[in-house]
């Protein structure tokens, strides 16, 4: 790909998630509403798009639990698909939730739909009890170890030295900045500010090309890799290759919820310029 810039996501990409961020989907819905989606539904919501914030997809997975005691009638991938019919996000989910269901049940749903308790349980559930005390300033009601500890580190060594020694290398990511630290830190790579994106750094999120575009600028670079492991991240090289007169190359891995055959065919279908087993495999592809 001849390429002057890597850009990373974090999530799925350098360290696995699914014992702590999509654990904490799944269990912060339980514990709020007593039911809850299963661990494999959340891949569907991530691949309709626009949940690139893991709080909004546990709003919207509480939604479809509360619409589904409420009548809705729908299975988890007939209602993603109409929330990937709406444009994707949170907005739609609720819009396929007030368009399933009489006026009167859907004013019910929202009425019992709680986003503040699903956020603050989440980071409680994620970060636990000693770093929610440092990094949400509140006192816990729920004494949890934290699912952040369970996340094993994905990228080698040796890639990122790879990486470092042949490109300017820039991170992505969905996560907020103190929770993008620790990653880092875990994974080994040592990022400048200027040089990341966080949830902190711009409203918009992926599939918005303008961090990515941000990034090149940044780096002067004129042909940038961005490698993700979601639809949405692939969508953010094809919007910002659309968007600027510089080349993007989206690569998805198959380390998150994307895998084997069928993750290659949804990379493929959203225009990925490669698929790669794992990040670890970026640096031979790049070659």
């Amino acid at each position: 790909m001849n390429v002057d810039a890597v850009v990373l996501d974090v999530d799925g990409v350098l360290v696995d998630v699914a014992d702590s961020y999509r654990r904490a989907v799944v269990e912060s819905v339980e514990r709020v509403y007593g039911e809850t989606i299963e661990k494999a539904d959340i891949q569907p919501f991530k691949d309709a798009g626009g949940f690139n914030n893991d709080w909004e997809l546990t709003d919207a997975a509480a939604l479809y639990v509360l619409g589904s005691r409420a009548g809705l009638g729908l299975d988890v991938d007939e209602f993603t698909d109409r929330i990937a019919e709406r444009g994707g996000g949170l907005d739609a989910a609720k819009a396929v939730v007030r368009d399933a269901l009489p006026d009167a049940d859907a004013e019910g749903v929202v009425d019992e739909w709680d986003p503040e308790r699903l956020r603050d349980v989440f980071q409680q559930l994620y970060l636990g009890s000693d770093l929610y005390r440092d990094l949400e300033g509140g006192e816990p009601d729920i004494d949890a170890p934290g699912f952040i500890h369970d996340e094993p580190v994905i990228v080698e060594a040796e890639t990122i030295a790879a990486l470092e020694e042949r490109y300017d290398v820039g991170v992505l990511t969905g996560r907020p900045a103190a929770e993008a630290d620790i990653a880092l830190e875990r994974a080994g790579l040592d990022v400048p500010d200027e040089h990341r994106f966080t949830m902190d750094d711009w409203d918009e999120g992926k599939p918005d090309p303008a961090a990515l575009v941000t990034l090149a600028e940044r780096f002067d670079a004129e042909r940038v890799a961005f490698a993700g492991d979601t639809l949405d991240d692939v969508r953010t090289a094809v919007n910002a290759d659309a968007a600027d007169d510089r080349v993007y190359y989206g690569v998805g891995v198959l380390t998150g919820g994307l895998t084997g055959d069928e993750g290659r065919r949804k990379y493929s279908g959203e225009g990925a310029s490669a698929v790669v087993e794992s990040v670890n495999d970026l640096p031979d592809l790049l070659e």
